[in-house]
């Protein structure tokens, strides 16, 4: 009896915490464009590959560096995952939101990564998202973490 209070409290009293070390958190996301001569750095003029800093750059357009870029910084409390990042934006030309979709992968603890809409998926050096929702989810559909910006949806109650 007195193993089965004890393994009750247990579980009652770390329940909380392993909940909380599987939760995925999108801490920031910085949006805007990035010429494709920002991506160069000078290990790159003597062995020709490009060198990302150890973050991940993942493009639309692979072959193209130039683009408006989202630069994500994810806290994943869990081990190393794959994730599906989902991003929607709304442009100026455009009332439906294109979708574009990434796999990142997370390591344990903080990664930063770039998703690029490059190439003819972003051709305007001057232009901004009117609207974007950024969503990163498991390999089953399930959303692990959702970021957007303020014009995404009407505010509730209003």
């Amino acid at each position: 009896m007195a193993a089965r209070l004890l393994f009750t409290v247990l579980c009652l009293t770390l329940a909380p915490v392993l909940a909380a070390a599987s939760d995925l958190t999108i801490v920031r996301v910085y949006n805007g464009w990035r010429d494709a001569a920002s991506f160069k750095r000078i290990s790159e003029y003597f062995d020709g590959k490009e060198n990302t800093g150890g973050e991940a750059v993942l493009r639309t357009r692979p072959d193209q560096r130039g683009g408006y870029y989202f630069l994500v910084r994810v806290t994943n409390p869990s081990g190393a995952r794959a994730v599906t990042a989902r991003l929607q934006v709304i442009t100026q030309t455009d009332a439906q939101p294109q979708t574009f979709t990434f796999t990142p992968a997370l390591k344990a603890g903080d990664t930063v990564f770039h998703l690029g809409l490059t190439g003819a998926d972003w051709t305007d050096p001057k232009a901004d998202p009117v609207a974007w929702k950024l969503e990163l989810t498991d390999a089953d559909g399930k959303t692990l973490a959702t970021e957007k910006s303020y014009l995404w949806e009407k505010p509730a109650g209003k």
